[in-house]
């Protein structure tokens, strides 16, 4: 039972019981006083019967014709009669003895009734124990007051009779009560029912439990009430999923873009920003959101631009530097919000990520830059030769030969470079089909060091191969890593001095083969290292054109190495050597 409903029920039981107390008190002081004027007329009237018997001398001043007179007239035992002279000594008692009674002149009914009145009194008498109530008249003689007479009767009956009526009263407000309880309960229960329904029903709607609905089928105002609520509930839930549905697709589309969008409010704090805007900024939603776009930002240059939009309301697009947490090339669009009312109150900024892009703009500027370089050095020699041959050189046979094996020379060179460009333009666009099969390392290693032994023999080369033992296997694709070692190799002979060494190393690790070409060449600088896997590189130009190489050797290596799943790393010690270590998937 709710709090309401026991109020109400409470209410009217004590309502209830406070009507039926003050009634009963009110019949039981009635009844009481119809008791007591009814006895007091009684005695009154039997009282008055006896003082006309006993007025005579010759009765009252017998004291053995009094007995007789008074017990002829008032015979039962359940009144006490009491006569006394006008000295207050006691003449007749019929519950006691005269002579042992004490003189009565005190009793104020006694000193009413010589008065010449009716005396009344109600008090507890000593002699029966008892409360009783007192009448008393006058014995007259003529007109001369001689006596009195005095009817009395116990309150014991009066008494019960009274508590009778208070435990009936009491027994009936009880079983009142209690029929009352079950009534009211049901009477309340019917009226607070539709009224806790309803506040149920609204509860759960601020909850944001808006399916719910108010059973009532009555058609009173409480039902009106009823249907209203049922109504609102439905506009509100059909609202609150088209806005939850509105609200899933922003967050789906904000959460998945790969651009960042920031929404700063006219008090110029971030208020949303998505996880593509959290990795720009290099910090999470929580720590951003409320603060200051200059504060969370860390850039002057997006939080000027932001200020900009804010004053002047207007649209435009810019090109940022930012430094934190990484530097960056961000394209930003700057975007007034404007509410229902055509008032500006924020700023909507897209920030999109352009680093790469510029970086690929570069490479394709910088690889254009130094493959009209690469093509030029060799098509200049192929051409100024010619040219010089076609003047009369070729008349001279020896200058000749020497001119003409220049060119052939130089047309290697370029069929090198044209082939590894297109090799690497292949690699890159993952145009070349792996064919994957079991691969004997050693044998592998062996076929190709066999390869460029002729170029290492020319410089006195010392290679040293791995174990043969025990046998490694391990599936990939053969080409592929020969082509990889044979870079690596032909980068070793070409790097490493005269009388140097070359050692080839293989271990097998977590699942995974280790292959080291270690040399005791040159060596790299060190700030040169991060750059080596670039497109024509080159640590020393002159000493690589030197070489041979095309300065694409090593962006073909770790392609083709990626490829396949693996990783390469470099260690290298300037004028000590260089060590390379391929690590692929074994298998």
């Amino acid at each position: 039972m709710t709090r309401f409903r026991m109020k109400l029920t409470l209410t009217i039981l004590g309502l209830i019981s406070l009507v039926l107390m003050v009634m009963g008190l009110y019949f039981a002081k009635v009844l009481e006083n119809s008791y007591l004027q009814t006895l007091h007329e009684l005695l009154y009237r039997e009282s008055k019967l006896i003082a006309k018997v006993v007025q005579y001398p010759s009765v009252y001043s017998d004291q053995g014709t009094l007995q007789e007179q008074v017990e002829t007239i008032a015979p039962s035992p359940d009144v006490r009669v009491t006569v006394m002279n006008s000295s207050g000594e006691v003449l007749y008692d019929n519950y006691s003895t005269p002579q042992r009674m004490e003189n009565h002149m005190d009793r104020p009914e006694f000193q009413q009734a010589l008065s010449g009145t009716t005396g009344t009194a109600r008090r507890y008498s000593e002699t029966i124990g008892e409360e009783m109530i007192y009448v008393a008249v006058p014995v007259m003689d003529g007109t001369k007051t001689v006596g009195a007479v005095r009817s009395a009767m116990s309150m014991k009956d009066i008494t019960d009779t009274v508590h009778n009526m208070w435990y009936s009263l009491l027994t009936g407000l009880l079983v009142t009560l209690v029929v009352g309880s079950l009534v009211v309960s049901r009477i309340s229960f019917s009226i607070t029912r539709p009224i806790e329904e309803i506040t149920r029903v609204a509860r759960n709607i601020t909850q944001r439990q808006f399916e719910d609905r108010v059973r009532i089928k009555a058609t009173d105002e409480i039902g009106q009430l009823a249907g209203a609520i049922n109504f609102m509930a439905s506009s509100l839930e059909q609202q609150m999923y088209e806005i939850s549905e509105n609200q899933q697709r922003l967050s789906g589309v904000l959460n998945n873009m790969t651009s960042g969008v920031i929404f700063i409010s006219e008090h110029r704090r971030i208020m949303l920003v998505n996880p593509a805007a959290e990795k720009l900024l290099g910090s999470s939603g929580s720590d951003v959101v409320g603060k200051l776009h200059i504060e969370a930002g860390k850039s002057f240059g997006l939080s000027q631009y932001i200020d900009r939009c804010l004053d002047r309301g207007e649209k435009f697009r810019q090109e940022i530097h930012i430094y934190y947490p990484q530097e960056r090339i961000l394209d930003v669009n700057f975007a007034p919000y404007i509410n229902f009312k055509g008032e500006s109150r924020g700023v909507v900024v897209v920030l999109h990520d352009i680093t790469e892009i510029r970086r690929l703009e570069k490479m394709r500027s910088d690889f254009v830059a130094n493959v009209s370089h690469e093509l030029r050095t060799p098509i200049t020699s192929i051409k100024g030769f010619t040219e010089t041959l076609l003047d009369g050189a070729m008349q001279d046979q020896d200058t000749c030969r020497n001119f003409l094996q220049i060119i052939s020379d130089e047309s290697e060179r370029l069929y090198r470079m044209i082939r590894d460009i297109l090799d690497l333009s292949k690699i890159e666009q993952k145009r070349i089909q792996l064919h994957l099969e079991k691969v004997h390392v050693q044998e592998l290693i062996s076929a190709t060091v066999a390869l460029i032994q002729e170029q290492a023999q020319r410089k006195s080369l010392t290679i040293r191969l791995p174990a043969a033992q025990p046998e490694i296997w391990t599936t990939t694709d053969k080409d592929c890593l020969q082509q990889i070692l044979l870079n690596l190799l032909s980068n070793a002979v070409a790097y490493t001095p005269e009388q140097g060494k070359i050692a080839i190393e293989t271990e097998v690790e977590q699942k995974r083969l280790k292959l080291k070409v270690i040399d005791t060449g040159i060596g790299i600088p060190e700030q040169d290292i991060p750059r080596i896997f670039e497109r024509f590189y080159r640590v020393d130009k002159a000493r690589s054109r030197d070489s041979g190489g095309t300065g694409l050797g090593l962006a073909i290596v770790k392609h083709l190495v990626e490829n396949l799943n693996g990783h390469i790393h470099v260690a290298s010690v300037e004028g000590e050597g260089t060590t390379f270590t391929v690590i692929l998937p074994y298998d």
